[in-house]
């Protein structure tokens, strides 16, 4: 007999629909999997032996062959088990019913409960699309599954409920939980009212979080520059739908997403440690690729903390930060993931942390200084926009009990001026100033005559590159949104200069 039922792939953030054809033949007792099935897919037929026994079904002892079509694409991951299982219930006659408009989703356990799988969203999303209307899913995957709307999601707990159902024996309710509002309430862990002085880093990061610019901070140890960084979530605009649902399948595939959050309501931030591997960075591994941090700080901060401690790793994030995507080719094809970040890095002025400290000598030699900020390298520095220096707290305010400006009033702020550009932008691929390429430049950001001298001139003494130039200009324009300010002023242009001067000191 030869039974068929539907699960999915998951290639890159994409769902591919995958036919599971079970067929049981006269011959001697084998169980086979073919259809480029990995080492996890090989073992699901322990897994499913095992599961269909302790459910209370007999295993059939012929030739039993299941082909997961299309056989020319790779499977990976324990959720094909379900699937597997369904079908070869069917195939042996065990159970009777119609499971042909209807997608089954997640791994077995030994004693047939039905685990929770990576990748659930895109999965129901790829069945929405092909005109499936119904998805058996785990029940700790019902809420995040439920975020496609259009599909009926049901929740397996077991197998043999599964059976029970399909059979008619016994229904299983669907999915019925809370709605997901549309209005995202996100919870900030730091709020820039904590932050005491530094009144004019906290102006770079409004001007960053307004445009998308990506900011290098240097400072002495203990000068705020983490604390800052981390603050800088809260002053983001928070997610539109569109954007959380494309955050959360990012990490359903990656298999972080928390069992307590179907939906990632909050912009991501990723601090990865200097001793990251490079797959852990951009993604990768083997059979199984999955996202990097780059790809997890999408629509979010990705935090690079003792910036030239990294090395040549860092080298893997031009291609990101110029394409807003990260590409990974492998010998069976390519997989590109989403990689639109902030980036965010923080470095010490030498080895010792104290190059330039007012109060506390350095005590490193000058070629130790010269080595250290060269860790970095030069291309890798001209995608930074603007760049700060973060001084040492003084006591007094340090000690003062009045607060700081609150994030919410600079997220308003902030707000306002991605409003700006959303307007401008629509119809386009750019979201924000940074996106801007030579054309958009040109078109938004006209310099009237004492602008031009302005930023001729500091052409001439800062040596800026064609790059640099624009990056100003863009900076620029940022400012002047935050202004509210149609045209650039000769005032915008010296203050995004500022920011790209300590790149030539």
């Amino acid at each position: 007999m030869l039974a068929k039922v539907y699960s999915s792939a998951v290639i890159g953030l994409e769902g591919v629909l995958v036919e599971v054809e079970v067929d049981i033949a006269q011959g001697l007792p084998a169980f086979t999997i073919v259809g480029l099935g990995d080492t996890a897919v090989q073992e699901s037929r322990e897994r499913v032996r095992a599961a269909v026994r302790n459910s209370g079904y007999s295993f059939p002892m012929k030739r039993i062959t299941v082909n997961l079509a299309p056989a020319d694409l790779r499977k990976a991951g324990p959720a094909y088990d379900l699937p597997i299982a369904i079908g070869l219930l069917l195939a042996s006659e065990q159970i009777q019913g119609d499971a042909s408009n209807a997608v089954f989703i997640g791994e077995l356990g030994l004693d047939g409960a039905v685990r929770h799988t990576d990748g659930v969203l895109p999965m129901v999303a790829v069945a929405h699309e092909r005109g499936i209307r119904q998805v058996f899913v785990p029940k700790e995957d019902a809420a995040e599954a439920s975020l496609i709307n259009g599909v009926r999601i049901v929740p397996v707990e077991r197998l043999e409920d599964l059976t029970a159902h399909l059979s008619g024996a016994r229904r299983l309710p669907e999915y019925t939980g809370a709605p997901v509002h549309t209005e995202l309430v996100p919870e900030y862990p730091v709020d820039f009212s904590v932050v005491r002085g530094q009144e004019h880093v906290k102006r770079v990061l409004e001007v960053a979080a307004a445009g998308g610019h990506n900011v290098l901070m240097t400072g002495s140890p203990g000068a705020g520059k983490t604390l800052m960084a981390r603050a800088l979530i809260s002053i983001l605009p928070p997610l539109t739908m569109s954007e959380a649902i494309e955050v959360t399948k990012i990490y359903s595939v990656a298999g972080q997403l928390p069992k307590d959050t179907p939906l990632i309501r909050q912009r991501p931030f990723c601090a990865p440690h200097h001793t990251t591997s490079l797959a852990g960075l951009v993604g990768g591994g083997g059979v199984r690729v999955k996202p990097g941090m780059v790809s997890l700080a999408h629509r979010g901060v990705l935090f690079l903390d003792e910036l030239p401690e990294f090395g040549s790793k860092l080298d893997v994030l031009r291609q990101p930060l110029e394409d807003r995507v990260v590409t990974l080719s492998r010998a069976v094809g390519s997989i590109t993931y989403p990689a639109s970040f902030m980036l965010v890095a923080a470095q010490n002025p030498c080895v010792c942390g104290w190059y330039g400290d007012p109060e506390r000598p350095c005590t490193c030699t000058a070629s130790a200084v010269a080595r250290y900020q060269r860790r970095v390298s030069g291309p890798l520095l001209d995608r930074f926009d603007i760049f700060v220096t973060v001084p040492r707290v003084p006591f007094e305010k340090l000690n003062s009990l009045q607060p700081g400006e609150g994030s919410t009033t600079i997220r308003e702020r902030v707000i306002a001026a991605r409003q700006i550009q959303e307007r401008r932008f629509r119809g386009t691929r750019a979201l924000t100033n940074s996106d801007m390429g030579p054309a958009e430049v040109h078109r938004y950001c006209v310099l009237d005559n004492k602008s031009q001298l302005v930023l001729q001139s500091a052409m001439r003494q800062l040596d800026l590159s064609a790059r640099g130039y624009h990056r100003v200009l863009k900076l620029a324009r940022t400012i002047a949104d935050l202004a509210g300010a149609e045209r650039i002023t000769a005032q915008h242009i010296a203050e995004a200069l500022q920011y790209r001067f300590h790149q030539m000191e």
